[in-house]
């Protein structure tokens, strides 16, 4: 008796697992594709999460500290600023009388904020009045 199984067919290649030569070519190349298409995605993946969140939240963050800062460094030129003109008020137009270089530069910053509070514009009120 002979196994079939146990000797190839004459003329035809023998193959390992029993599928035929040109079935597991394309098996194994397909096999050999698979790590760089899967890396593929993954990038694609991450490139995506990249894109659509990680991008806008440093944008959001890179504005926030940026405002900041210019927030602050506006805020200490302004202090410096009314420093420096009380000072010159005080010591050269005004001949050492404070009070009236209070008088004028207050009455400068007043004269400022009530032109800033006239061209406001108003909000709609969130409460709707039907």
């Amino acid at each position: 008796m002979s196994d079939a199984r146990s000797e190839p067919a004459a003329g035809s290649t023998p193959s390992v697992s029993g599928i035929p030569p040109a079935v597991g070519a394309a098996a194994a190349e397909a096999a050999a594709e698979l790590p760089r298409k899967a890396a593929d995605a993954v990038q694609l993946l991450v490139d995506t999460i990249h894109d659509k969140a990680i991008r806008p939240a440093a944008l959001v963050t890179r504005a926030l500290v940026f405002g900041l800062i210019v927030a602050a460094l506006a805020t200490v030129l302004v202090v410096l600023g009314s420093i420096a003109l009380l000072r010159l008020f005080d010591v050269y137009v005004f001949g050492h009388r404070v009070w009236l270089s209070y008088v004028v530069l207050g009455g400068a910053l007043t004269l400022a904020g009530l032109g800033a509070w006239t061209r406001r514009t108003a909000r709609p009120s969130p409460v709707s009045h039907d």
